[in-house]
């Protein structure tokens, strides 16, 4: 093991003295050689061990020197193998890419490092003229008839990170073969190959005019304008946390038809430091705090926050004592699906060949409300690529009408490619404005769907493993989930087993059928008699492995059953993290 050790910090320390050379500069040097001269090779390890690579959500990392971390030339050598690609996948033409980027620490000099690089490999580039959501620059990939995109951003993660999002000419984030060839550009570009002199002809700055037609577009999400003409004072409370929908989505609620909305003044502040929360993460409660304390004073009807890049959004909303209910991702993309089947049949918006998407992780209640309702519902992997994949495969075939994932994503129209709050909080508005006419708060209407569909308390378990050694350990944690599967979760036998890498399923019995998906995923899943699923992967996007866990209780049957069924889940939930020994 000590030898083991001994031979990876000389690979580091070797990779390491490249950073010396005059290519890269004073800061980044001096930088590097305090990690040469720290005696705890701790640090030199993690920024040396391995290279950035495209994951679930593209190129995103801890900013500072060295090959695992985000900086401008692993962000340069990122562009400069993309643009290679996209001249060799689009020859003989004017190719053009957007450029956006979010209010994180960097985030515009990593933009202006990549609009030059582009634009120095004769490539036109739509430069965003400050930040904006990740949604609109999917949107204006779309608009302006582009090759590609990229999004400068980590989204929720902690302030230290910062991202790359890759997006191709459907406006979705990349997916194969397009990721991997990619990939293999990047990983023959030397520091001295990337053309960092921009031609500033080719730099197009955009802004006003693309966020009209973008809440223009978002307007088609709209499922029941009178709804909204009926409560237009329905009493919002908006937090950008400190990010890009800050300006956008007030202007879209208004244009939907909303007039009484209060922003977070503490959280209006763009600042990449993220100063009002520990993590702008709208999946933690206490990112909510400030929401919520707005919420009260004005007691409002729901308090709603966007992260940082604005694809994500989080809902609070009142429970029958009055206090704040802050629903979870599946609660959320579940009320999603119901509202827009419900109100599109009873308007006879729905014509027979609609289809909804959900993540195989996100709850299988949505599956429930699909089928009852004779709507298809399509299963794809995590990442929201992966349900813009289905909208692509059958554009002009069958209509989409929404896809999300449990960790806070939507997208409720296809004029966007990747997860959109602007357009989803838009629409959650008008379900409240809905549930207000008939009565109801969104709690109400949880309740509702329960009921008539089934209760599933659904908790994802992160267990965070940073660095190389982490790395190790997650990878070992799978190998032996894979070596000796659990029998039986939560006093329930386990029935079946999924296996997204060999994309196999096998049943109790030993029958193993095939699992019929695009592409494989190192992606666990445990099915047991009683409903129970359990999932578990590694993140592509940061330093964890990820366990989704979802019970079932067949014995609510109204409101009140809530708190007793949501207990005895608990408990359950709690078993299952001893079995599997978490």
């Amino acid at each position: 093991m000590m030898e083991n050790n001994a031979q990876l910090i000389a690979q580091c320390e070797a990779l390491a003295k490249q950073w010396l050379t005059p290519a890269f500069d004073e800061e980044t040097r001096k930088e590097v050689q305090a990690m040469l001269d720290n005696p705890d090779k701790t640090d030199l390890i993690d920024a040396f061990y391995q290279n950035l690579e495209f994951g679930t959500g593209g190129l995103r990392g801890i900013m500072g020197a060295g090959t695992n971390r985000m900086n401008k030339y692993i962000v340069g050598m990122a562009t400069q193998g993309f643009a290679n690609y996209i001249l060799k996948a689009f020859p003989g033409q004017q190719n053009a890419v957007v450029v956006g980027h979010d209010c994180r620490n960097n985030g515009r000099m990593f933009a202006e490092t990549v609009a030059d690089i582009f634009s120095a490999n004769g490539i036109k580039v739509y430069l965003f003229e400050s930040l904006r959501p990740t949604p609109e620059i999917s949107f204006a990939i779309r608009q302006l008839k582009c090759q590609a995109g990229v999004n400068v951003t980590a989204s929720h993660n902690p302030r230290e990170y910062n991202g790359y999002k890759a997006y191709w000419d459907d406006g979705a984030q990349v997916l194969a073969p397009h990721d991997k060839g990619i990939i293999d550009e990047v990983q023959k570009v030397k520091i001295e190959d990337v053309k960092f002199e921009g031609n500033k002809d080719l730099i197009i700055p955009i802004g006003g005019e693309m966020d009209w037609d973008y809440i223009q577009a978002v307007k088609e999400a709209m499922v029941d304008q009178d709804v909204i003409l009926r409560q237009k004072d329905l009493n919002i409370v908006y937090s950008p946390m400190h990010g890009t929908g800050r300006v956008i989505i007030p202007m879209a609620l208004r244009s939907w038809g909303f007039q009484n909305i209060h922003v977070v003044p503490e959280q209006m502040v763009i600042d990449g430091n993220f100063p009002t929360v520990v993590s702008p993460n709208p999946e933690n409660a206490e990112a909510m705090t400030l929401g919520m304390k707005l919420g009260t004073k004005l007691n409002a009807d729901l308090v709603i926050a966007s992260d940082p890049d604005a694809d994500r959004l989080a809902i609070v909303c009142r429970n029958p004592k009055g206090e704040w209910e802050i629903l979870n991702g599946n609660q959320t993309c579940m009320m999603f699906c119901w509202y827009i089947i419900a109100n599109k049949k009873k308007l006879g918006q729905l014509k027979g060949n609609e289809f909804l998407v959900k993540t195989i992780v996100t709850t299988e209640v949505i599956a429930k409300i699909a089928e009852k309702n004779g709507v298809e519902l399509r299963d794809c992997y995590t990442g929201f690529k992966w349900i813009a994949n289905e909208i692509r495969v059958s554009e002009g075939v069958k209509k989409y009408i929404g896809g999300g994932e449990e960790s806070f994503g939507f997208l409720p129209f296809d004029k966007v490619r990747d997860k959109d709050s602007p357009a989803s909080i838009c629409l959650i508005c008008e379900i409240a404005a809905w549930a207000k006419d008939n009565g109801k708060t969104l709690y109400d209407l949880l309740m509702d769907i329960y009921a008539e569909y089934g209760f599933s308390k659904e908790v994802t378990i992160n267990v965070v493993r940073p660095g190389k050694t982490g790395a190790d350990e997650i990878k070992q944690m799978m190998a032996d989930f894979r070596a000796n599967p659990p029998k039986e979760l939560g006093g329930s036998k386990v029935c079946l087993w999924k296996d997204y890498k060999t994309l196999e399923a096998t049943k109790a019995d030993g029958t193993v059928e095939k699992l019929n998906m695009p592409d494989t995923s190192n992606v666990l899943q445990w099915f047991c008699e009683d409903g129970t699923k359990v999932s578990v992967r590694p993140s592509g996007t940061e330093p964890k492995i990820k366990f989704y866990m979802e019970v079932k209780d067949p014995s609510f049957k109204c409101a009140g059953c809530y708190e007793r069924c949501t207990k005895a889940a608990e408990e359950k939930i709690e078993a299952i993290k001893k079995d599997l020994k978490l």
